[in-house]
């Protein structure tokens, strides 16, 4: 990364160009997390034509999955650089990941008058995760 390289930085600096590097890496990784969730749920949902909101729920399951999955790697398995668990889980997962639009969704099912629908998302949003969590670290833990 340039700010962590800069050969110019007077010594007094180098602790607030350490600091921009790991900001940079969990906002290139945020937009690359959002880019993706907009794109997948997006796709996801031109190919379903219910009314249940598939395309957050499978995001968050799978990103459930893979923050299960890449932090059994990071705390278990691999010894990362730290910027690669920012950028990974911090950044890329944190704008894949779509809870505040899920609980939304869950929200507006209810005001709709769909209750068992948003009864359905919530607890299969809920449970799925917790097994998706489960089943990526599963996968990645020594054994």
């Amino acid at each position: 990364m340039f700010f962590s390289r800069c050969p110019a930085a007077p010594p007094e600096n180098a602790l607030f160009f350490a600091k921009m590097a790991r900001y940079m890496v969990v906002l290139a990784g945020a937009g690359l997390g959002g880019l993706a969730r907009y794109v997948l749920g997006t796709w996801i949902m031109t190919r379903y034509a219910g009314r249940f909101p598939l395309g957050t729920f499978m995001i968050n399951i799978s990103g459930a999955f893979l923050i299960g999955l890449l932090m059994t790697l990071f705390t278990e398995r691999l010894p990362p650089h730290p910027h690669w668990r920012l950028f990974l889980v911090v950044g890329v997962l944190g704008g894949y990941t779509t809870f505040s639009s899920f609980e939304y969704e869950a929200l507006q099912a209810v005001r709709d008058g769909e209750r068992w629908i948003s009864l359905l998302y919530v607890a299969g949003s809920v449970l799925l995760g917790y097994v998706a969590v489960w089943l990526g670290a599963v996968l990645t833990a020594r054994r």
